[in-house]
């Protein structure tokens, strides 16, 4: 059965499987582009994503936005969301138990963008959609087929703040996914 980004919304609205609801301001549903190609996985809100209730709106989505159009997309090219959708307080890793709560939205989400490549950005977003225990250094710089999904794990934005290193990680794999997405046109036309 089909489950709709509205039908979604409205069970993240309502939900209180976890105490982060508690807490919250704002769910973090994801968006903008519902018809996206390419979906971005961060792994949970932080303070401004709480407030605005969009995902990716502070430094690090900034720093996201950035690379982006760095290598000819924008956020409206694509979906954002998060593993988790309500703020872990004072911005802490989210728990098992969240995760396992949340998951079925994400999953859900999945099914209805129904997106050619997921991007998973840092740790938690990649162990999560790849089903692995290894961490996104040893993963990242290439595609990985997990079901109908290619599955490009990377560095999350925030950690290139503290790894400049990691910056043109993460640069380098925007670079791949772009090189993808036009190698692999929707529809799968040879022209």
């Amino acid at each position: 059965m089909a489950v709709t980004l509205d039908e979604i919304r409205k069970q993240i609205a309502d939900c209180k499987k976890c105490p982060l609801w508690e807490t919250r301001t704002n769910i973090v549903f994801g968006g903008p582009n519902p018809t996206a190609r390419v979906m971005i996985v961060g792994e949970a809100p932080g303070k401004n994503e709480d407030l605005s209730g969009q995902p990716f709106v502070g430094v690090s989505g900034k720093k996201l936005d950035a690379l982006l159009e760095e290598v000819g997309l924008s956020r409206q090219d694509v979906f954002i969301s998060n593993v988790v959708k309500c703020r872990p307080p004072s911005n802490r890793n989210p728990k098992v138990a969240e995760v396992e709560e949340c998951s079925p939205y994400l999953r859900n989400q999945i099914r209805a963008i129904k997106p050619d490549v997921i991007v998973c950005l840092g740790n938690f977003a990649t162990q999560f959609v790849m089903h692995t225990d290894k961490g996104v250094t040893e993963l990242r710089g290439k595609f990985y087929q997990i079901g109908a999904f290619s599955v490009l794990p990377t560095m999350h934005p925030a950690s290139t703040i503290y790894r400049k290193e990691w910056a043109q990680f993460l640069k380098d794999d925007l670079r791949l996914l772009a090189d993808w997405l036009e190698e692999h046109p929707r529809g799968g036309s040879c022209d």
